[in-house]
């Protein structure tokens, strides 16, 4: 007994020294796993980096990426998140006319308020990515639901449609930006095998806010009118914060014999240190502003965009079609009450959009995580972009109530395809461990056509005086990015085989693996026992 005692503790202090020296390890070796090999496991949903032998147990200090347990509490949580922030600028529709008669504003000037709102949500991306690493998923989500309920609370005190522009669109939209990427952020770590899945289910979020919040936001227009409205939805984004408090970090792998707790340094500086704890906090503010800084601009990503030539299509790809993807979603509410269509009549419209959402997009995500789609979610994607322009010009044909369900029925089913595969392509175009640098210039990029895109439409519209020449503009600009993304990864898959020496397969496109730190899957009890009698 006091040997096997004494050797239990042996290992204890060896497991400790190795984890340590893993942590040291993974700081030196960045450069040189992107260019390992990678090896995955279908199975156990593993991805080992390195070209030598694995063992069936996880390093000390990995990272665990549970795909499971409580990855599904994120996931609901996610679902949330996306509900209460992706959706709702297109749901601002429903206060469009109201907001036009308050401030005596043409469809130019009022469509500035959501596509602020959903610029600023994409062009956030950095100050996010920032965030995130500085403070962790979890604060960044609490924080970004402080900020957006603040911002539709003001917004309901606003007296000019200038005001609304800085609560509701600046405020309000970064509000969004910082709960929305730092939530898809977290469900990358928490999904690996299932990933595909998790993010097809996330997206769900979308559409059940575009399901609910028309509804909500026409009766509580009725009720309470224009600003009792954005009073209440204020109080409803604050539920943002409860949604980040269940997304706890994924951490290293404890071994056993760690404290908990790391143990407090002894403070040197005294009771008498007043002057030196100024100086001292002066040199903490500096050192923080030096940092995120920093932050800021590694999480531009503009390496990866200048060197990794799939992400720099698709980014492109994206962003040109960010300019008339969303315009419909912002004027097809004016547009039907334009036509005689009761408003009630109009925001059912969207409730149907999000109910198609809903129906499609899980089943859509089981779909297409089977392995035969692999390598082939760009051209799924990109066939769904060229669906979803050509619905556009649906509404060309009449504002009558069964040719705009005809219209949301298509629009829907090709929506769910794109906004499941949307994150889905880019984890396979760039290596997880960048992300959430990719994902933030890529909001950046986007954020400058879905400022323009709205308020170009409204241009259009008033000196037209008719919607017809805006649902075609947008049909063109979405199929066209379709078929851009289609041919150039075509090209790009073609000069890959030919550049990839006979023998040699190509290489794999799901970088799900960091470069600072590894996947692995959670070992059952019984295993633990198992390798400690061995070791033993």
């Amino acid at each position: 007994m006091t040997q096997r005692n004494g050797d239990s503790g042996t290992r204890d202090r060896s497991l400790q020294m190795d984890s340590s020296g893993v942590r040291e390890q993974a700081n030196g070796k960045d450069q040189k796993l992107e260019g390992g090999n990678i090896n995955q496991d279908p199975e156990e949903g593993v991805e080992k980096v390195g070209g030598g032998p694995q063992g069936s147990a996880p390093m000390p200090g990995a990272v665990v990426a549970p795909d499971g347990g409580w990855g599904w509490v994120v996931l609901v949580a996610t679902i949330l998140v996306l509900a209460l922030t992706l959706a709702f600028p297109s749901c601002v529709g429903i206060f469009y006319t109201d907001l036009q008669k308050e401030f005596q504003a043409t469809n130019s000037q009022t469509s500035w308020v959501p596509s602020i709102m959903t610029s600023v949500l994409h062009a956030g991306g950095p100050f996010s990515s920032a965030l995130v690493e500085r403070f962790g998923c979890r604060a960044t989500v609490m924080l970004g639901g402080v900020l957006s309920g603040f911002g539709m609370a003001a917004s309901s005190f606003t007296n000019s449609i200038t005001e609304l522009y800085i609560t509701a669109g600046i405020i309000t939209g970064l509000g969004f930006c910082f709960s929305f990427q730092a939530a898809v952020t977290i469900l990358g770590h928490y999904f690996v095998r299932r990933r595909t899945f998790a993010n097809a289910m996330s997206s769900t979020g979308t559409a059940l806010g575009l399901c609910t919040l028309p509804i909500l936001g026409h009766y509580l227009n009725t009720e309470l009118g224009w600003r009792g409205s954005f009073l209440v939805l204020g109080a409803l984004l604050l539920n943002c914060c409860v949604c980040g408090a269940l997304m706890r970090p994924l951490g290293p792998r404890r071994p056993r014999g760690q404290p908990l707790m790391p143990l407090k340094q002894p403070d040197g500086g005294g009771g008498g240190g007043g002057g030196g704890g100024t100086r001292q906090s002066k040199s903490r503010g500096r050192a923080l502003c030096a940092s995120l800084g920093a932050s800021l601009r590694k999480h531009m990503a503009f390496d990866l965009f200048r060197t990794n030539l799939h992400y720099r299509v698709y980014s492109i790809g994206i962003t040109w079609m960010m300019l008339g993807f969303v315009v419909p979603l912002v004027y097809l509410v004016p547009y039907a009450t334009d036509n005689g269509m009761e408003r009630s009549e109009a925001a059912l419209l969207l409730s149907i959009l999000g109910i198609i959402n809903i129906i499609v997009r899980p089943p859509i995500g089981l779909l297409f995580n089977l392995p035969w789609f692999k390598g082939r979610h760009i051209y799924v994607f990109s066939s769904a972009l060229l669906v979803n322009g050509l619905s556009n010009s649906i509404c060309c044909l009449g504002a009558d109530f069964p040719v705009l369900v005809v219209y949301v029925v298509m629009y829907g089913l090709s929506m769910s395809v794109v906004g499941s595969l949307m994150f889905t392509v880019l984890m396979q175009t760039v290596d997880m461990s960048a992300f959430p640098s990719a994902l933030g210039l890529l909001a950046v990029m986007e954020s400058v056509t879905l400022l323009i895109g709205p308020p170009l439409a409204g241009i259009l519209v008033d000196r037209t005086g008719q919607y017809f020449h805006m649902f075609l503009v947008c049909s063109f600009v979405v199929a066209s990015s379709g078929l851009y993304l289609m041919v150039s990864f075509y090209v790009l898959g073609q000069r890959d085989k030919k550049s990839a020496p006979k023998g040699q397969p190509l290489a794999v496109t799901d970088q799900d693996v960091s470069t600072q730190c590894q996947y692995s899957s959670v070992p059952t009890d019984g295993a633990k026992t198992q390798s400690e009698d061995h070791s033993a």
